[in-house]
């Protein structure tokens, strides 16, 4: 029998539950990429003395519109303790508009040495490094999983390193990025299964599309010589589940503006269909170009390849 309270609960849940909205996923913009500029695309220039590293992100905002850049720590070893310096940096950024992404860090020690002070001070010195990124805003430091070894000892050590270095700069919202640049640290397979040990979420990739040559220092295949090559898809694919950035490294162009060395239009759609939406860092480093005429041949190259690629 309905009487009046069961017809009224009844009606009220009814109409409860006609108010519950449906979840819809709010799915990521991916109609553009996000475009930010590697300062080693200018380091011929820099190495010269044709720029200053302080000019670097206005170089980036004036001369090619591009409003994300990507430091090098190379370029400031002697403002490392320069409090003035950095602050003035960060000013200048923020006047012009411009985000800072993350700083790579090289020469700082092996973190994978076999001596346990020499790794202890190698994760020192790289956070110094992340307390300049944090000072600047950066969401990264990039650093190199070098060390000397077998693999059972380079696992071991590294994954010490790493978590030790991963749990200082996580204090200061830092994140760890492991960069494929030559040697083991191009295996993709061994160095996503030290980033599952290790299991921090600071810690993660920066994978480059040009660095798989697993017997060359830093990795690089732009002489097209490599003969122990990972392969660029390959390695792409096992690190974007744990990529907090990406480098469109390039190389050459022929005279349809398409890269001479990389499957630029298999490794631009392994990218897209990750769904990543953190910068793409555009690195030339090639010869025959200028430095601004490989910046601008990458970045319209990206965009052109993305805009063509299914949603």
């Amino acid at each position: 029998m309905t009487t009046r309270r069961t017809f009224i609960k009844t009606a009220t849940a009814g109409a409860a539950g006609l108010c519950i909205p449906s979840v819809v996923p709010i799915l990521p913009d991916m109609s553009s990429p996000k475009i930010s500029l590697a300062q080693w695309s200018l380091h011929r220039a820099l190495f010269d003395g044709k720029i200053t590293p302080i000019d670097f992100p206005k170089i980036a905002y004036r001369d090619f519109g591009i409003t994300a850049v990507e430091y090098v720590n190379q370029f400031y070893k002697d403002k490392i303790s320069d409090i003035k310096y950095w602050g003035n940096l960060r000013q200048q950024t923020d006047d012009m508009g411009i985000t800072n992404v993350l700083i790579m860090v090289d020469d700082e020690g092996l973190l994978g040495d076999p001596d346990k002070k020499q790794r202890d001070l190698a994760v020192a010195n790289h956070f110094k490094w992340a307390e300049i990124a944090h000072k600047l805003g950066c969401h990264s430091i990039r650093v190199n999983a070098f060390g000397i070894g077998g693999r059972d000892m380079l696992r071991a050590n590294l994954t010490e390193s790493l978590a030790n270095l991963t749990n200082l700069t996580q204090a200061v919202n830092i994140s760890v990025l492991i960069e494929n640049h030559g040697f083991h640290t191009s295996d993709a397979a061994f160095i996503t299964s030290i980033i599952r040990d290790v299991n921090l979420p600071g810690l993660g990739t920066l994978p480059d599309f040009g660095n798989w040559c697993l017997n060359a220092e830093w990795g690089s295949t732009q002489d097209g010589n490599c003969s122990e090559n990972y392969g660029p898809e390959h390695g792409l694919s096992e690190f974007l589940p744990f990529a907090k950035g990406v480098s469109a490294k390039s190389y050459d162009f022929d005279a349809q503006g398409l890269e001479t060395r990389l499957p630029y239009q298999k490794l631009l759609q392994l990218v897209k269909s990750a769904v990543y939406t953190g910068y793409i860092g555009i690195e030339y480093e090639g010869n025959r170009l200028t430095e601004y005429e490989g910046i601008r041949a990458t970045r319209s190259l990206v965009e052109q390849i993305w805009s063509q690629l299914p949603k």
